[in-house]
């Protein structure tokens, strides 16, 4: 799939909306929005890349999102991102979706427009009401993670996320494994750590607490598809109905 049809897939599994083609000469075009206030929280456009200002010839698709105009100032400058096309330049930006963009962030950008973009009533029940359910990689190349959980029930990890005490996380492990491995507990949250490498940045870190462990392959990337899990790159929230199931 492609980083668009990722984006869309995501949308998909993560609000339950799809797309909207309102505009019959860019059928290309289209534009996502809450069901209730009808506000647009994200739009997709194919672009001609002079027009952006972008180098080479042909189109470049780009996302529009809503964030608070001090974090758009933040990212203006930074590879990937751009002044929001034909929308209100304070409060919206334009993503470039070609991969100079980690999916992960854009994943996290859409979060935070859904909810700027959101209704009182949205927001209201957007509050958090007990634990949130979390699913985040593990890359074993860089830490041994199956050997941390072999020799004890607590480990400390890299915490990037808004995630509180008692949040159940789940664990995805990357090559070899390839799978989702382990759910643990939040213990302790927003510790800080100051570490940097040419691999990794850590500013904070958690404690998490090892509930249960799951066999490689059963829990496996193949299977996670199956439930609208196109990439585990960074946290996200963990898909209701995949919850449901792994808890069976």
């Amino acid at each position: 799939m492609t980083l668009r049809e990722n984006v869309i897939a995501f949308i998909k599994s993560e609000y339950g909306i799809s797309g909207e083609k309102p505009w019959a000469t860019s059928p290309e075009n289209e534009v996502f929005r809450h069901e209730d206030n009808k506000k647009w929280f994200a739009i997709i456009m194919s672009v001609k890349r002079s027009t952006l200002g972008l180098a080479g010839d042909g189109y470049v698709d780009i996302m529009n999102v809503k964030l608070e105009p001090m974090f758009i100032e933040v990212l203006r400058g930074q590879e990937g991102f751009l002044p929001a096309y034909h929308m209100n330049k304070v409060s919206w930006i334009s993503i470039r979706l070609d991969g100079s963009v980690p999916e992960e962030t854009i994943f996290n950008l859409i979060d935070q427009s859904y909810t700027e973009t959101a209704s009182k009533k949205t927001k209201k029940e957007q509050k958090r009401i007990g634990p949130k359910e979390w699913l985040i990689p593990a890359n074993p190349k860089f830490y041994d993670v199956v050997s941390a959980f072999r020799e004890r029930k607590v480990i400390t990890w890299k915490q990037s996320s808004d995630i509180h005490v008692d949040d159940i996380i789940y664990m995805y492990v990357g090559a070899p494994y390839s799978s989702i491995m382990y759910k643990c507990k939040a213990l302790e949250v927003d510790i800080p750590r100051s570490y940097s490498d040419e691999n990794l940045t850590i500013k904070r870190v958690m404690e998490i607490e090892l509930l249960e462990t799951y066999e490689p392959g059963i829990w496996s990337f193949e299977r996670m598809k199956l439930y609208n899990v196109r990439a585990v790159r960074g946290p996200r929230s963990m898909p209701e109905e995949l919850s449901r199931d792994i808890s069976l």
